[in-house]
């Protein structure tokens, strides 16, 4: 399989990890001089296409200083501890929540499976890979490093996942946001620009968590959001509203069902398709409603989940 990657200037380079379709989910190279680091990992399946290019654009193994998952959901971690083992020089910077889980690995294989079946699990995600402990970093909040010189930043970012980390790149005002900037597939770009939508996955959907992550987003005046789902996003006075909105409209579908936990997974998902569809057309997308349930239905199935999930936690802590 041939590597797919995008050059976005600067020194950034969007890997496209082969995950489900093209341009489905991404990771990131960041080149400075002749100093490499890896934001998010793909799966374990990704790893040969990722070093494929790390070395077309010029680098070794030994070159990548860092592997940083956002956070250790599978499409963005899968990998990271295969390229741990295939780049002896490197450190990874995690959140200090889903450290132990990239130097234990069982826990999430164990709960990947649960979600989508050992087969699936087995063709999507591979295996994962122990991290060493003395080669992770637990980053905190704010944890400053710098690879040759860039200036770079760690922050914690829940709302998504509670395990979840943005990192700031100084050079280029861009945060790679993981899954806390949501989801904007270029397919469903329109002369309008990109569309986006929150990503509510389980397990730890955490809606006021997010809100404070926009907040902290903003703080930093960014110019760009790098997404894992999928590639550089700019326009960002018309895409933070977007997904201030996309996030209330899922917080209000899942209340609307909390009275009627029976039968409300499937309830709760038809309802996120019906929102998808409406807001993808007011964007201007011109595809069916087939196709675009069709593109989106994995996202569908998995925010259902999630949000599903949160209510299950509300009912326990009321």
């Amino acid at each position: 399989m041939q590597a797919h990657y995008q050059d976005l200037g600067e020194g950034i380079y969007c890997i496209d990890t082969a995950l489900c379709r093209d341009e489905f989910a991404a990771c990131y190279l960041i080149v400075e001089g002749d100093a490499a680091a890896f934001v998010d990992s793909g799966t374990y399946h990704s790893a040969p296409l990722i070093m494929q290019a790390l070395a077309e654009v010029g680098l070794k193994p030994e070159n990548v200083k860092y592997v940083i998952p956002t956070h250790v959901h599978l499409d963005h971690a899968g990998g990271a501890g295969e390229l741990m083992r295939l780049c002896p020089n490197a450190m990874m910077i995690v959140h200090p929540k889903g450290a132990p889980h990239m130097i234990d690995p069982a826990k999430l294989i164990a709960g990947a499976t649960a979600v989508y079946g050992a087969e699936v699990f087995a063709r999507d995600y591979g295996t994962l890979t122990p991290v060493p402990k003395e080669r992770l970093i637990a980053a905190e909040d704010g944890f400053q490093f710098d690879l040759n010189g860039r200036q770079l930043g760690f922050y914690d970012t829940p709302g998504h996942a509670n395990h979840h980390g943005g990192i700031f790149d100084e050079r280029t005002r861009s945060w790679f946001t993981g899954d806390t900037f949501g989801i904007s597939y270029r397919d469903f770009d329109t002369d309008k620009g990109a569309w986006l939508f929150a990503t509510t996955t389980p397990v730890a959907f955490d809606p006021e968590g997010w809100k404070n992550t926009l907040v902290k987003y903003e703080s930093k005046h960014p110019k760009a959001m790098l997404l894992t789902h999928y590639s550089r996003v700019t326009e960002l006075d018309r895409l933070f509203p977007l997904l201030r909105q996309s996030l209330q409209a899922m917080v209000e579908i899942a209340l609307s069902e909390e009275p009627k936990p029976e039968g409300r997974l499937a309830r709760i998902q038809e309802k996120i398709a019906q929102n998808l569809v409406a807001s993808a057309q007011a964007h201007g997308v011109s595809f069916s409603e087939e196709k675009i349930l069709d593109l989106l239905a994995l996202d569908i199935d998995l925010n259902g989940q999630g949000l599903e999930v949160w209510l299950q936690r509300r009912a326990k802590a009321a």
